[in-house]
């Protein structure tokens, strides 16, 4: 059942949220100065926090969508897969959020594969708690408790992607 945010607290506001945003863009901006980066978004919890950090990254940039799905118990399957030659750049995934990491996992050995320059991953927010796999992205905006949240492109049931800041239960 889809969770309103009238049944939710506040956790992490707007504002906090655009610090955080800020200053990974900063650090970005200084460990890639002068070069071009390719932004893969994985869709479609990613999309307003890559929106909100390009705009911040003063650097070159190219951008592709990438859609996965790891239903429980089965396999990750792609549904839309990127369409960028990343041979020889420098990529960046870009999650709002980085829990279990199996389809991070996947995705990372999937474009490793192309041969890439560099790759990392760079999550908004960051819930070890919850790992199944021994993955860690390489810039974390925040780490967060094991806890459920809704907004800032996060969902339940396809509602709350568009809530301003994050929200959870009391706990």
């Amino acid at each position: 059942m889809a969770q309103m945010k009238s049944e939710m607290i506040p956790f992490i506001t707007k504002e906090e949220i655009e610090d955080l945003v800020e200053s990974l863009a900063q650090q970005i901006e200084r460990d890639y100065a002068g070069r071009k980066l390719v932004m893969i978004c994985p869709l479609k919890g990613s999309f307003l926090f890559v929106a909100d950090l390009m705009r911040k990254i003063n650097l070159d940039q190219e951008l592709d969508f990438v859609h996965l799905t790891s239903p429980k118990n089965e396999g990750v399957r792609i549904l839309k897969d990127i369409s960028i030659d990343i041979t020889g750049k420098d990529v960046l995934i870009l999650e709002e959020i980085v829990d279990a990491g199996r389809t991070l996992s996947f995705l990372v050995k999937r474009l490793l594969a192309n041969d890439p320059e560099t790759l990392k991953v760079v999550s908004l927010f960051d819930k070890p708690a919850r790992r199944e796999l021994p993955i860690k992205p390489d810039y974390i905006g925040k780490t967060i408790d094991d806890r459920y949240v809704i907004g800032y492109g996060m969902d339940s049931e396809e509602y709350g992607r568009n809530y301003e800041g994050l929200f959870t239960f009391s706990q």
